[in-house]
């Protein structure tokens, strides 16, 4: 503002004249204005361009500040939406360790209920009874060997010692409950069924047994046994394995023997004795004897049927406890 205010304090002068002007500056009146306006004009140019970038830096610095403030916000804004969605992961992971530990804990009681299902269906088969059911039907064969051999007498001990063997087993289930087992119900049977095969073969290798007769016997024993297999079969649970077909620790079945077939297995065991004792004895062809063999046929034809009429009382197939 000075040089304007001196520009108008000088320039009224010179309209009175430019002596005075001239005498107190000592330089002409029109040099002197035409310097003073080009001074003017120069400084209020710098003045304004100054004021110019300085409004314009000022309005950067503001477009700066909002710029700022906007991103400030929008960071913050993502901060949150980010914060919120780490907050759901963390609350959905929570829920999927709940489903994994609660799901964990009801496999675990699952597989904890399996095995002592397993543990029921498994019994201890080695038990008394069963050991001389075993060893009966193991001797099975060499008694059959010893009969063909032709030595009756050693023949009849051993088979002494496996009727022996037969009673004790069961007296022994009878009294002990826990000597008995639901294999065993099947071991007796077929051991006796082995032992009376061999018996039959042999005596009937001899003459000492008509061939009628052992064709009944041996056809009611691979009968049973046939349908034995079947009904193992038919109770195994699923998987149906080959190991778990012949696990006999895994019982599915049971054999209730009926009255006729007690009653048969004593008459078979007396025919047996007696033909095998015949020529020890010498009573060859005697007329009881034979009698007891028509007998004997006729009990094992009727205990064959027996278990095809009655095989949902004789065969007991166990059920699972659910």
């Amino acid at each position: 503002m000075l040089p304007a205010i001196i520009f108008r304090q000088v320039q009224r002068p010179l309209h009175h004249g430019a002596a005075t002007l001239e005498h107190v500056l000592g330089v002409g009146g029109s040099s002197f204005v035409n310097c003073l306006n080009r001074y003017a004009a120069a400084t209020g140019f710098i003045r304004i361009s100054f004021l110019d970038i300085k409004r314009r830096r000022n309005y950067e610095l503001a477009r700066l500040r909002i710029y700022a403030d906007e991103k400030k916000q929008s960071l913050h804004l993502r901060t949150l939406q980010g914060r919120h969605l780490l907050q759901g992961v963390i609350e959905r992971k929570n829920f999927l360790v709940d489903d994994i530990r609660e799901a964990r804990h009801k496999v675990q009681e699952r597989v904890r209920e399996k095995i002592d299902e397993i543990r029921e269906e498994r019994e201890n088969i080695m038990t008394i009874p069963n050991m001389l059911t075993i060893s009966r039907a193991v001797l099975s064969p060499y008694i059959g060997y010893v009969i063909v051999q032709g030595d009756f007498t050693l023949g009849m001990s051993l088979l002494g010692f496996a009727g022996i063997t037969d009673l004790l087993d069961g007296q022994i289930a009878r009294r002990w409950p826990s000597q008995a087992s639901k294999f065993g119900s099947f071991l007796d049977p077929m051991a006796d069924k082995l032992l009376m095969g061999s018996l039959v073969i042999s005596l009937c290798y001899t003459d000492l047994l008509p061939m009628w007769l052992m064709g009944i016997v041996v056809f009611r024993d691979v009968f049973l046994l046939g349908a034995g297999f079947v009904i193992r079969y038919i109770s195994l649970p699923p998987p149906k394995t080959f190991s778990r077909y012949f696990d006999a620790t895994h019982v599915t079945a049971q054999l209730e023997p009926t009255l006729l077939s007690k009653i048969n297995t004593g008459v078979q065991l007396a025919t047996i004795g007696l033909s095998l004792g015949a020529p020890i004895w010498n009573y060859l062809d005697h007329p009881a004897l034979q009698g007891l063999w028509y007998l004997t046929g006729l009990t094992t034809a009727a205990t064959a049927l027996s278990y095809v009429m009655n095989r949902h009382n004789t065969f007991k197939i166990i059920q699972k406890k659910t």
